[in-house]
């Protein structure tokens, strides 16, 4: 009797002992691990549940089974033109052999390490093949938006032929895609996947986040923009100075029209004047000869006198009113 009580408590002391080892490991939803004995993978488990292992001996190492993100530094590349951008890449990625992760890389951060290098050597190699616009633009669409001259007016558009302007600024064809923004990423995709199953790594999808010009890039692009802007600035200018000679050009026969009215009706009024003028100096000359005589000389003795500054003789007939007795008028 007493020998199978002690028996039962030993049992149940091992039985206890066996426990606190822990033996019994629970792997939770999202969660996938390998089983490593003396550094050796025996088992890998994916399945969500209550999972045994042998105490001591066994190691338990756990990956996420959820999609991960890897966001790349920012690179900058040649594109097929010798143009330098700045390319930024993302992708999303999971553990699809934790067995084979873990013989491979061990950790996610050398799993994101050799992103890094595959990734990165895949988006360089890709967009340093193509133009520029491919790696921008993803379709054609850009070139079937119907533009129109947002610079003239409603009213300016009676008045002023723009021409020019439209067709500086609406009449803009930009170079067809071949390829595309997302089908360089479904290359890079494509070109990924050939080295990334090795490390028992699924790559999900691999975007194009954002590109940007570089420094250089930046100045001539904006360079470009502003000869642009100068052109259809220069463009108003050809078209305003235009309307200004139309304006002047009217204006100035306006005017001559207006001064050649003018002229002839001051000649006109001068005409008369001097018509009026002739027939009152005759009425006056008639009614006195002599004194209308002596009263022209005063006159122009009082306008020409002051400019003499040396006088030679006074025996001229201009001088018979000033000199000489037989030009003064007799007294009443």
């Amino acid at each position: 009797m007493k020998k199978g009580v002690t028996v039962g408590v030993v049992a149940l002391f091992l039985i206890i002992v066996f426990l606190m080892l822990g033996p019994l490991w629970v792997l939770q939803e999202g969660e996938q691990a390998v089983l490593l004995q003396f550094g050796r993978i025996v088992a890998s488990h994916q399945d969500a549940g209550l999972k045994l292992k042998t105490p001591v001996i066994d190691r338990v190492v756990k990956f996420p089974k959820k999609i991960l993100s890897w966001d790349g530094a920012a690179q900058r590349i040649p594109t097929e033109e010798n143009q330098f951008i700045w390319v930024d890449t993302t992708a999303r990625w999971r553990i699809a052999d934790p067995g084979l992760f873990y013989e491979s890389v061990t950790t996610i951060d050398q799993a994101a390490s050799r992103l890094d290098d595959i990734i990165d050597s895949e988006v360089r190699k890709i967009i340093s093949r193509n133009p520029l616009t491919e790696a921008v633009r993803d379709s054609d669409v850009i070139n079937e938006i119907e533009r129109r001259n947002v610079f003239a007016t409603a009213g300016a558009q009676e008045s002023i032929d723009d021409s020019v302007i439209v067709d500086t600024f609406t009449q803009i064809t930009y170079p067809a895609i071949q390829t595309g923004r997302t089908n360089l990423s479904d290359e890079v995709i494509t070109e990924a996947t050939r080295l990334i199953p090795q490390f028992g790594i699924e790559l999900i999808d691999v975007v194009i986040r954002q590109i940007k010009y570089s420094d250089d890039l930046t100045e001539s692009v904006y360079n470009r923009m502003i000869a642009d802007r100068q052109q259809i600035a220069q463009a108003f200018r050809s078209d305003g100075e235009g309307q200004k000679a139309d304006w002047l050009g009217q204006r100035s026969r306006e005017l001559n029209v207006v001064l050649s009215a003018a002229r002839r009706q001051a000649e006109e009024i001068k005409g008369d004047a001097d018509a009026q003028a002739a027939n009152i100096y005759a009425e006056a000359y008639n009614q006195d000869p002599e004194f209308y005589e002596f009263w022209k000389a005063i006159e122009a003795y009082r306008t020409l006198m002051p400019r003499f500054r040396k006088t030679l003789t006074t025996d001229a007939e201009f001088f018979k009113y000033l000199y000489r007795k037989e030009g003064q008028l007799a007294r009443p």
